[in-house]
């Protein structure tokens, strides 16, 4: 067979499955504490689905839920993927993408790839931050590349005066001065990271209150493990890391890929959104919200919400599925929670004061779409309640075929508005309650 109507077949085939994994719920359906899961299902090559990315036409924002305004304070970036705000103000944005290093092995990973490169979510990244400077006086942001050649960065965070950065293989330490607008000095190599492969690229990453401590969300090198369980060590886990030493520990694990990390602010305990598996259903796997425990191991890859087996992982472990942790609250099936944000006091009405703020990246393999929205989970006495709150929607268009943006990062700046990092638009929009 002509090989490339082989992979013209295979694509063809892969998008037409498509139409055979029609989702059952809705993500609110699917949401809370105890999201129905019906009977996981196998496909040869899995169903996808993805909008043609096409930017925001001049004029063009997504859409905000009553009562709240959105404007954008920048654009034209280079994939901007997380945003962290420092203490004077200052709004630090990552443009980032993957390093491309995870080798393309097999038929699925070519289609995947082609299929998303379409969405725009393949942009290339910056390998840099760059900063934005809010002038009161005539309301515009200055901006201002802030560090440049960066390996696939992601997280971000200051602890006095070292500005410490996640690349995709290991933390690096800047000097940091307040005010200055470009870190001229060499990073400091500070802490290895699991960089080999990178079927997870990005390392999330979270100081503790006190300084002492840096907090990395490591996803894993694979789906189910198919790429063996060698490359999965450190993988699937928040690692701890010191920060007098450099030294590090696993923290907990069986964690798919924790993409975002935060303090809940009532109990003060870890908090991540973690990203689960695929190719078993347009209703499976939920991507959750949950809390970290320390040594706590929360399935992946035997078990899934808890102490749901997964069939396809050879061989089983039984010992480890009766330890696992079931999550504390589903977010629905595919939609790619990249971002998190607690916030208990902020520039929006009030019914968006005390919860969680999400950002869903959106699916690649769900018909209808699911994601591609940021979302508020209101908290009470530390602990999710209720159903998501749509807050900004109108990434992509009514019918599906269209992408305008998709959301990531999410921050609050000193005023506090909601800021949002738009990776497939490339804009940074900031959303405040509406008060014209």
């Amino acid at each position: 067979m002509n090989k490339a109507i082989g992979w013209s077949a295979l694509a063809c085939a892969a998008l037409l499955g498509g139409c055979g994994n029609q989702a059952s719920y809705t993500p609110t359906e699917q949401s809370g504490a105890n999201p129905p899961l019906p009977e996981a299902r196998n496909f040869l090559l899995p169903p996808m689905k993805v909008p043609g990315g096409v930017g925001w036409r001049a004029g063009q924002t997504p859409k905000v839920a009553a009562g709240l305004r959105i404007e954008k304070i920048a654009g034209d970036l280079m994939h901007p993927r997380q945003l962290y705000v420092l203490p004077n103000g200052d709004v630090l944005v990552v443009e980032t993408n993957g390093p491309g290093s995870e080798p393309v092995t097999t038929p699925k990973q070519l289609i995947a790839g082609k299929v998303k490169n379409r969405s725009g979510r393949g942009g290339k990244g910056g390998n840099r931050i760059t900063l934005l400077r809010h002038d009161a006086t005539t309301d515009a942001w200055e901006r201002h590349v802030f560090v440049e050649h960066l390996n696939s960065p992601f997280g971000v965070q200051l602890i006095g005066d070292t500005l410490y950065v996640a690349n995709t293989d290991g933390i690096v330490a800047f000097p940091y001065v307040s005010g200055e607008t470009r870190i001229t000095a060499p990073g400091a190599a500070f802490a290895d990271l699991p960089g080999t492969i990178d079927h997870h690229w990005t390392k999330a990453l979270l100081a503790s209150p006190d300084g002492r401590k840096l907090y990395v969300g490591v996803g894993s090198n694979s789906n189910i493990t198919e790429n063996g369980l060698a490359v999965e060590y450190r993988r699937a886990a928040v690692l701890e890391v010191d920060v007098a030493t450099g030294g590090s520990r696993i923290f907990a694990t069986g964690l798919r890929n924790p993409t975002g990390l935060q303090w809940e602010p009532q109990t003060a305990r870890l908090w991540a959104i973690v990203n689960e598996r695929d190719e078993i259903g347009a209703d499976l796997v939920p991507d959750y919200l949950t809390s970290v425990q320390e040594g706590g191991f929360y399935g992946w890859p035997y078990s899934y919400f808890g102490q749901h087996v997964d069939t396809r992982v050879q061989p089983p472990r039984p010992d480890l599925v009766n330890k696992a942790i079931k999550p504390d609250y589903a977010l629905g099936s595919h939609v790619a929670a990249l971002g998190l944000l607690f916030s208990t006091d902020n520039a929006l009405p009030a019914s968006y004061h005390g919860g969680a703020f999400v950002s869903e990246h959106g699916s690649w393999n769900r018909k209808p779409l699911s994601g591609y929205r940021v979302v508020f989970v209101a908290f009470r006495q530390g602990k999710p309640v209720g159903v998501p709150q749509p807050v900004v929607t109108g990434f992509h268009s009514d019918d599906e075929s269209t992408l305008y943006g998709a959301p990531v990062g999410l921050a609050q700046d000193k005023d506090g508005a909601l800021l949002i990092a738009d990776d497939v638009g490339n804009v940074v929009w900031r959303v405040s309650a509406d008060t014209r």
